[in-house]
């Protein structure tokens, strides 16, 4: 697990280029403390930051194949490297280390561009070929691991984190503003776009190659559902059970010691149970509050005790909370409002106390049927097949105008397509006029919602749950949940693993009819089924709570009010902000006149991360280091 950065061109002088990319480098120090390698041609800078857990004495990187015509850097984990190496083997290549880099570097010469669709893993890897002057690189399927690029006047910048772009002359630091109505409504930008002009994001299962200036970037895998209607919810039950335990065997590949993070949840739970079976001693990680009916510790330390494996907690206060989101924003790249990011970020830090190596449940609700609107769709298509659309319609529309009606949001939404009331895309305000009003210029962006049709449009041929499930695989799993388990856990040198998220697990989740994913009461149907079969019943049933946080209470508080009052009435928020509107946002969440912890908090986010990034231009510095 590791740090990359690098960059492309023409023609450059070499020692300026050797600098340069060691300070990109830098700037992700935290991501690899174990060590740094570089290699610089005239076309081409590779810089490499490591985290050792394989082979560490023979993983260093840059990896080179036999005659060094071929040189890799990589971030990320292969779990079948074994059985490629058997292969690669097999067909007369010869390996001189233990590291599942050094498959990557056979692997292309082997099978070349169809090497990433043999790989089980998560992993962003770049191949220079100095023969050819070709630049090969890859992302995993999931896009678990991040990979940034930006290609603008000749010159190809690419990286683990976009802060590495920093460092670089050529790099043109610019506000992508248009984006920010987005950024507000979702909380992220729902495609390939960034917050900065010209950088942007290599999806998942997607490959590019650099030539002489020229990037192409093309898909080399596709999420498809394949429902076998043949197998009863027993068997959909046992074949999760077991793909599951061979999955977390292969994420237990280390050359040091794993350990597991624990919620009060059915994913984790099933994760720490399935590891404990074969590491007794495996340790647990979980955070929590003083505020107790805000916190998972209790029921996560019961479970532990339950199971025999020893529980290590740690919990946050409000000034902790406050203090960390400063430095938060910084190494998340983008503004990012979510607030479970802070418990995550604590929980990672204090598990790197012990372990280097963390198993976590990411993915399980995507993939197995686990988020409430899953039900709310199977309403919405029981209705859909009962009334006309156009009576549908009628109803949207009359009850719009009905606002004190009591079934109007169902009957609102109902009348629409599943893109537009897809609940994400207004997910901070109720609706694009609501966010205007507190935005200083129209920036006469179309409605969140469109940013996902063509989401939707690739699925039209699904159930609408279904449809739910890959979109959420390829946007908010993406661009929320596994971007902030990225980089809340790199900032603390700790490598994040997800064995929900493996190809295996993926292939069986989308065998899985819909009725044992989610129905109109329960989601999870199958997993929780399967988990049920070897956790205890609170365990298996518990409903999702999703790093619960206290921050609508904080927030009335007259300390934490002022620090958010401040920066309301500061000069990026009268660059970009109606102040007279946000702050009375504020004032009427402290007043109790209205809920707006997550319209206060994203606005709060943006204005923290752009001084960070535009006004002071430097890492900020703190108590919250990631050095351990």
């Amino acid at each position: 697990m590791c740090g990359i950065t690098g960059f492309a061109e023409r023609k450059h002088d070499i020692e300026t280029a050797r600098t340069t990319v060691k300070a990109m480098a830098d700037l992700i120090t935290y991501r690899g403390p174990d060590g740094e390698g570089y290699y610089v041609d005239d076309q081409v800078a590779l810089g490499h930051r490591r985290l050792s857990i394989i082979d560490l004495e023979g993983g260093r990187q840059p990896m080179y194949n036999e005659d060094e015509s071929l040189v890799v850097i990589f971030n990320g984990e292969i779990y079948n490297f074994q059985a490629l190496r058997a292969d690669l083997e097999a067909a007369g290549h010869t390996f001189r280390t233990h590291s599942d880099t050094e498959v990557l570097l056979h692997g292309y010469e082997q099978w070349g561009k169809d090497l990433p669709a043999r790989l089980r893993g998560m992993f962003t890897f770049v191949i220079w070929d100095r023969n050819h002057k070709t630049m090969f690189g890859a992302r995993d399927i999931f896009g678990i691991k991040p990979f940034y690029y930006y290609n603008v006047d000749g010159l190809f910048l690419f990286g683990s984190e976009i802060k590495s772009f920093l460092a670089h002359p050529g790099f043109k630091k610019q506000l992508n503003e248009k984006r920010l109505p987005e950024y507000l409504s979702i909380e992220y930008i729902p495609n390939e776009e960034t917050m900065f002009v010209d950088v942007f994001k290599l999806p998942g299962a997607h490959m590019f190659t650099w030539q002489d200036g020229n990037l192409t970037i093309e898909r080399y895998y596709d999420i498809r559902y394949h429902i076998d209607e043949s197998k009863s919810l027993d068997d959909w039950e046992k074949k999760i059970t077991d793909t599951f335990a061979e999955s977390v065997a292969a994420h237990q590949i280390a050359d040091v010691e794993v350990g597991c993070f624990l919620s009060s949840g059915v994913d984790s739970s099933f994760v720490v149970n399935e590891v404990a079976k074969g590491t007794p001693h495996v340790k647990s990680f979980s955070v929590g509050y003083a505020e107790e009916k805000y916190s998972e510790l209790p029921y996560a330390q019961a479970f532990s005790k339950e199971i025999g494996v020893p529980s290590i907690a740690n919990k946050v206060d409000a000034d902790q909370f406050f203090e960390a989101n400063r430095v938060i924003q910084w190494y998340l790249d983008e503004p990012m409002p979510n607030p479970a990011e802070v418990p995550l970020y604590f929980l990672a830090r204090n598990a790197r106390k012990y372990v280097k190596v963390v198993l976590s449940g990411e993915g399980a609700d995507e993939l197995f049927g686990g988020y409430p609107m899953y039900c709310q769709a199977v309403h919405f298509e029981d209705y859909g097949r009962k009334v006309p659309k156009a009576v549908r319609r009628f109803l949207s529309h009359t009850a719009e105008k009905m606002p004190q009606f009591k079934g109007r949001h169902f009957l609102v939404r109902g009348g629409r397509e599943p893109w537009e009331r897809y609940m994400r895309a207004n997910y901070v305000f109720e609706s694009p006029a609501e966010r205007d009003r507190y935005l200083k210029k129209n920036y006469g962006n179309p409605a969140p919602e469109t940013f996902f049709k063509p989401y939707f449009d690739k699925v039209q041929g699904l159930d609408e749950p279904t449809q739910l499930q890959w979109v959420d695989m390829h946007t908010w799993m993406l661009y929320d949940i596994l971007l902030k388990a990225d980089r809340m856990s790199m900032a603390n040198s700790l490598e994040l693993r997800v064995p929900f998220l493996d190809r295996e697990m993926l292939e069986v989740a989308l065998s899985i009819p819909r009725r044992y994913r989610c129905d109109k009461e329960h989601t999870k149907i199958a997993l929780r089924g399967a988990a049920l079969k070897q956790l205890p019943e609170s365990v298996a049933q518990r409903k999702k709570l999703g790093f619960p946080v206290p921050l609508n209470d904080w927030l009335k508080q007259d300390k934490y009010y002022n620090m958010v009052h401040e920066k309301f009435t500061g000069p990026v928020a009268e660059q970009f902000f109606n102040v007279q509107e946000i702050c009375r946002l504020l004032d009427d969440h402290k007043a109790g006149r209205a809920k707006n912890m997550t319209k206060i908090w994203s606005i709060y986010s943006f204005i923290l991360w752009y001084e960070l990034y535009f006004v002071n231009s430097q890492p900020p510095v703190g108590v919250y280091s990631a050095k351990v």
